[in-house]
Parts: structure tokens; C-alpha cells; sequence
């Protein structure tokens, strides 16, 4: 069967086919998948390995493909990402495990989400926590260090300034103000009775400043906790990165939404790295999930404007900004407990994955 037919076995509907009950997808015209679409996996395939090299301690160079050695991209799953290693471990599952403490110091650290920032109020502070808030001495070590020229926020997304919603003079007050609503409207507590994780990014999205974007990312990060148990197969939304490189994977969606291309795409990974000959070695046994496809789609958004530049999305940008600048510091990975993935890690458990399928050894 050629390339092309196996992408339209996948993506339409046999109009010939005796009817079944509809399944999801089945009503919906056919997807035309683009030249970026491989790419997509061959790029998954590639950064996920880059981070097995890195993280078996080989030296860079750590690919051999040169769009990846002269440019920054994530991993391949977000969890494995430094800021969210550093998240997971240092501020989640460091400290007082009650809803209230844990809920507060995982938004206090994505509300600038800039490990530079947590370690200098730690550091001013002792531990963050929400018993010993005060609004005046946060607000007085975030003023002084905006004034000595530092920079407190990351520049992985733009945070709204929130002037207009808590009537401040700075972005940092309005954020204080934010988390404290958030307190006091006992917000930890409903997020964990949320019965899922569209509920509990609902809640989220219903505060000033946030969006859907903020508030699926908000809620992917407080998922990494024992606050909740939702499972990362459960709910998506596309951020406008992910919009763009879906554009580019496909010229047509033919009905699909753009969230229902990321469900079916993250469903399909093992047949697609299969028809392409690849072997992708996973997150220790965990396959890639709702939100790991959901950032591949924002990576590929940029990936694509060197290795496609004829291919436009929606965005219209042609230069890839950040370059890759190894980070020589080691990362001791560690993730949420109830992914099961630390045991495997210690145990020497292997990642080789052939046609989909994981190969465990050492346990």
C-alpha cells in the first residue's frame, strides 16, 4: 500500500462500507494530511531520543539533525521538561501535602513559572506557603528585584497584566491579588472534588486573567499532584502554537476540530511510527499523552519553518527565535508518584520501543 493510501485509510470513510453505529470520528469528512505530518513523528521520535542520550549522560552533539542542534524545542512529553521537573519535585511534592499548601505553591511557581523567581523567595522566605502569605513582603522582594533589572517572569507565555481586573500598577500585584481570590474562594478544595478535569479547568477559566490556554496548562500542572487523579487522556485544548502546527500537518481537517485531531492523533502513535519505520522509545512504558501530542503540534508549528518554510500555518512567522544552548546542568528525573515511571527509572528499566511496543528490561 503507498504512503498516500495509508494516509487515506486513516483519515476518510469508505463510502461503500456497510454502516455501523458511529464511532467517534466516522461521521466526519476525510483529513488531508500534509508532507509536515510525517515530519510531526519523525520529529517526536528524534526529540524523545535526544532526551534519552542526554539523559544516559552521552555528550553533545546529542542528534545529528541540524535544525534540532541550532534551535530550542521542548521534550517530547512537557513533564519532562526542567521547569516542570523542577515543579514536580522541588515545589509540588517538597513542603505540606494538605490541598490548600499544595494547590498555593504550585500556582504561586506557574504564575511566573521562572525557577529564578520560586528560588529567590524561597530564599527571602523560607519555604512559600500559604500560612505564612503576606501580600506587602511578596510584593516588596518581587518590587526590588523588578527594580535591580531582574527578570521574574519566563518567556514561555505572556501573562496578562490584570491592571483592569485588581486595579494594580504592576503585572506581579495583580497576580498576588489573583492567587489570593483564588484562596479565598477555597479553590483548592473544589478543584479536588472536580469529578474531571474539563470541571476543574472550567473553575480555573472562570477567573480574571486566565484563558483556556492558562487554564489547561494550569490544570495539566496541578494534575501532577496527589490534588487530583485525572488522567492526561481525559481533555485537551489546543494553544495557539498547537493551532498553527496542526495547520501545517494537515491541509485540510475535513470536518475534525482541531481538538479532535489531537485525540485521534495521540490514539494512532503506535500505528504511525510504525507505517513510518520508527522506533520511538517512550517515557518509560507511559505513551505519549493528550498533552504531549498537544505540544509536538506547538514544536512542529516551529520546527516546520526551517525544515518546511514553503508550508504555512496561521501565524505566519518564518524564523524560529531561540537557540539551543545546552544546559549542561544535570537533571535527576523524577516524576508524579502514581505515574508508576520513578520505580522503572531506579529499576534500569529500559525505553526501546519497536513498532509501538515497549520493551522493559532490569526489573
Amino acid at each position: 500500500m503507498s504512503h498516500r493510501e495509508q494516509q487515506k485509510t486513516f483519515w476518510s470513510i469508505d463510502p461503500t462500507a456497510k454502516r455501523k453505529p458511529l464511532q467517534p470520528f466516522s461521521s466526519l469528512a476525510p483529513a488531508k494530511p500534509s508532507v509536515v505530518f510525517d515530519t510531526y513523528w519523525r520529529f517526536a521520535a528524534e526529540r524523545q531520543a535526544v532526551f534519552h542520550r542526554r539523559a544516559l549522560g552521552e555528550t553533545p552533539p546529542w542528534t545529528d539533525d541540524e535544525i534540532l542542534r541550532e534551535y530550542k524545542f521542548t521534550n517530547a512529553y512537557r513533564a519532562s521538561d526542567r521547569v516542570s521537573q523542577y515543579l514536580i519535585r522541588h515545589v509540588i511534592y517538597e513542603g505540606d501535602q494538605s490541598s490548600e499548601e499544595v494547590f498555593f505553591r504550585t500556582i504561586l511557581f506557574k504564575l511566573f513559572n521562572k525557577i529564578e523567581t520560586w528560588e529567590m523567595l524561597s530564599q527571602e522566605l523560607g519555604p512559600p506557603t500559604y500560612a505564612e502569605y503576606s501580600f506587602e513582603r511578596y510584593d516588596r522582594i518581587l518590587t526590588r528585584a523588578i527594580e535591580g533589572k531582574r527578570t521574574i517572569y519566563s518567556a514561555a507565555y505572556i501573562m496578562p497584566s490584570g491592571s483592569k481586573a485588581f486595579g494594580t500598577t504592576r503585572k506581579h500585584r495583580s497576580h498576588l491579588r489573583l492567587l489570593e481570590q483564588m484562596m479565598e474562594d477555597n479553590l483548592p478544595a473544589r478543584i479536588a472534588e472536580a469529578p474531571s478535569m474539563r470541571k476543574a479547568f472550567e473553575l480555573l477559566l472562570s477567573y480574571p486573567m486566565i484563558g483556556d490556554f492558562l487554564a489547561y496548562q494550569y490544570v495539566t500542572d496541578l494534575n501532577y499532584s496527589d490534588l487530583t487523579d485525572f488522567s492526561e487522556m481525559e481533555f485537551v485544548i489546543p494553544g495557539p502554537g498547537a493551532l498553527d502546527g496542526i495547520r501545517k500537518c494537515f491541509e485540510s481537517l475535513g470536518g475534525l476540530s482541531e481538538t479532535d485531531v489531537i485525540k485521534v492523533v495521540a490514539e494512532r502513535q503506535e500505528a504511525e511510527f510504525a507505517r513510518l519505520g520508527l522506533e520511538f522509545h517512550s517515557l518509560w512504558g507511559r505513551p505519549l499523552q493528550l498533552i504531549d501530542c498537544q505540544n509536538l503540534f506547538c514544536e512542529i508549528s516551529k520546527y516546520a519553518r526551517v525544515k518546511h518554510p514553503d508550508v504555512a500555518g496561521v501565524s505566519k512567522r518564518t524564523r524560529i527565535k531561540q537557540k539551543h544552548r545546552p544546559n549542561m546542568e544535570p537533571i535527576d528525573y523524577w516524576y508524579p508518584p502514581k505515574w508508576g515511571i520513578n520505580e522503572r527509572i531506579s529499576n534500569g528499566a529500559g525505553t526501546r520501543t519497536e513498532n509501538g511496543v515497549d520493551h522493559h528490561g532490569g526489573e
